[in-house]
Parts: C-alpha cells; structure tokens; sequence
C-alpha cells in the first residue's frame, strides 16, 4: 500500500463536530445499508479481503456523526458527491480488485485492512514520539501511516493511536474516524479533501497556474499528487476514478467536472 505523506502539525486542526444546518444523522438519508453493501460488494469475500466483517455500515455512520460537515454540506449531489468521492478513494487505498475480477475491479473497495509488509514508519518527532515496540504502517481506509499521523489523527477523534495503533485495524469505528480526518483536515498550502470535493475551496491564482481546480481530481492530488498527478494518465489515478465513477453510478449522482489530475502540478 502507498505510504501516506505527512501532515504539517501546525495545519492540524480538529472538525470533529463542526456545526452544520444538516444533522450528520441525515447521512443515512442518502446512502442506506443496501447501497453501501452494493458500493463496497466484494469486500467480505474471505478469499481474498483480508478485511472480511471489519467496515461495517453501521461504524461508517457512526464515524461520519463525528464529523458533522462530511455528507451534509451543499446540495443533495454536493453531498452525494462526496460521499462517493470518500468511498472511492478510500477504496483505491484498500483495494482487493484486479481488471478481470468478479464483477469488475472496483467492487474490490475496502479489502485491506493493513498496509502489505508491516513496515514500521518510526521516524524522529519531538511532539509525537513514538512508543516503545510500536509500528505505524498503514491501517484502516485511508491506510493512516507514520507517528507523526496516529498522534494527531489520535488527539482529534479522542483515541490514543500513538501508544494503541493497531486499534485502527481492530475497532472498525475508530478506523472509520482516522479516515475522516485526513478526509476533514488542510494541510496547507493544500486544502482538505472536503472543501475540494464540496466548493468550499476555491483555486487561487497559484493554483490556476498549476492547473489545480475543485474537483475529484484534486482530492487525488492532495491525497498523492506528488505521485500522480501533472504526468498525463496513470494507472493509479485511473483507477480512483473508475470506483468513484461506479459509486456516483449507484449514487445516482453525475460526476462533476475536473476528474483526474493529470494536468494539475502537485503541491509538493
């Protein structure tokens, strides 16, 4: 699994519970159960999902109350849009799919929970040290890596990651959390992931030079431009769009503009 890049501790703030006119509940209004079964269909498949039962709808919407703004701000496709936008990209992160798999490659979303490998990801952090025989590979949807990540992802949602990580690939809902966050939280000069996918962040000049624009496109730029973005098509950025394709397909939601990155300058 990729290595997630680094947030700046200083940006690190925490949206839990950040206020909206739409109760988090309301969530549930747009992606039921069965949706979310049809979206995610291949995930519990013991064969091949190391996974199998742990992303549960109910700790998705259980996490998502905890971030009040995600699935509630904008217009019914606003939302319906990111919802499938954080299905999707969270599903390229933990993917089990191949091109010839069982009904298509992007049924495959959430089969993983821990990064192949078990690296350790220990690095020097005067405010976030890390704990003794602790690693800090990556876990759960957005596959959350390294101290200086599990420390204020941990802080944010309430949870003590940094001495207790493996917490992210045991408590569903927690794992759910640490998704959200990364999903909620800037790292500047980058927006959050939230704000590109719902119109709440709007390009500056810079980023009108570097061709960075709102849209699906960004979130993959913010979540791993450095890697994919600003070089034409790549397999890995295709594949963010084909699950987010499908999940607005059974969303019924269209796509918006700017999907890929592929002319977007990274940030870093």
């Amino acid at each position: 699994m990729r290595v997630l890049w680094a947030l700046a501790l200083c940006c690190v703030i925490s949206l839990v519970g950040e206020s909206t006119a739409i109760d988090a509940a309301d969530i549930g209004s747009l992606i039921s159960k069965g949706l979310f079964e049809k979206m995610l269909k291949r995930r519990n498949d013991g064969s091949n999902c190391q996974g199998k039962g742990f992303y549960t709808y109910e700790a998705f919407i259980a996490a998502a109350k905890s971030f009040g703004a995600f699935g509630t701000t904008g217009d019914v496709n606003t939302r319906k849009r990111e919802i499938a936008a954080f299905l999707a990209q969270t599903s390229h992160e933990t993917t089990g799919g191949w091109p010839s798999a069982p009904d298509g490659p992007y049924a495959w979303g959430y089969c993983f929970l821990k990064e192949q490998g078990n690296s350790d990801y220990c690095v020097q952090n005067r405010q976030w040290p890390c704990a003794p025989g602790r690693k800090y590979f990556g876990r759960g949807p957005i596959q959350i890596s390294y101290n200086y990540n599990y420390g204020p992802a941990g802080k944010a949602i309430g949870s003590d990651l940094l001495h207790n990580p493996d917490l992210v690939a045991t408590d569903a809902t927690i794992s759910f959390k640490t998704a959200f966050w990364f999903w909620m939280t800037p790292e500047s000069p980058k927006p959050s992931c939230h704000d590109a996918i719902t119109g709440r962040w709007t390009s500056s000049p810079a980023d009108t030079a570097a061709g960075r624009v709102p849209g699906y496109g960004m979130t993959t730029n913010i979540i791993n431009g450095g890697i994919e973005c600003g070089k034409g098509a790549t397999a890995q950025a295709d594949n963010r769009i084909g699950f987010y394709k499908r999940y607005c397909d059974i969303l019924g939601v269209s796509y918006g503009s700017n999907l890929d990155c592929n002319n977007q300058k990274p940030f870093d």
